[in-house]
């Protein structure tokens, strides 16, 4: 037989179309929300961004949890939403909070560093903005799932694409 071992991804992804659908609600929210009324407040999503704009910053500090309740209802972890400055210009407030999506090499090799110290026999290699792992025996994979999700990594994990 064909001598391809088990194995699994580690990705880190947000679905765009749940993302599209939080932002929408967000911005319903504020459209009917009376103290928002005279704020021109919106959010918009453009290059893997949330941007928040109205006219005061602390309309923009009233936005930040409508956005994170919304994103939460679909099921977008919080962790990956990295909020940036504030800034206020021309009698316009804004902030740009950015989607992560995939897995930077200085998190992946933290993830494989990680794996390696646990000492379960399993190969993990960087392969993009992902990581694969692979092992000949499948609970050993599991473990490697469980010691992951009891890390504290600061963007969110996905196991994907399970392969017997």
């Amino acid at each position: 037989g064909d001598l391809v071992m088990p194995s699994f991804d580690i990705e880190s992804n947000v679905d765009l179309h749940e993302l599209t659908n939080a932002i929408d609600q967000s911005n319903r929210v504020i459209a009917n929300r009376y103290d928002f009324k005279e704020a021109n407040a919106s959010f918009e999503f453009v290059n893997e961004t949330v941007k928040l704009n109205a006219k005061e910053v602390f309309q923009i500090d009233q936005m930040i949890p409508i956005l994170k309740e919304n994103l939460a209802k679909r099921s977008i972890d919080l962790k990956s939403l990295k909020l940036g400055e504030k800034s206020e210009t021309n009698n316009m407030a804004s902030l740009n909070a950015e989607i992560i999506q995939g897995i930077n090499q200085e998190i992946a090799r933290e993830i494989v560093k990680i794996i390696k110290s646990s000492k379960i026999k399993v190969q993990s290699s960087i392969q993009g903005d992902s990581l694969r792992v692979s092992g000949k025996k499948r609970d050993e994979l599991q473990e490697i799932i469980s010691l992951l999700k009891n890390q504290e990594i600061e963007i969110p994990l996905q196991f994907k694409n399970f392969r017997d």
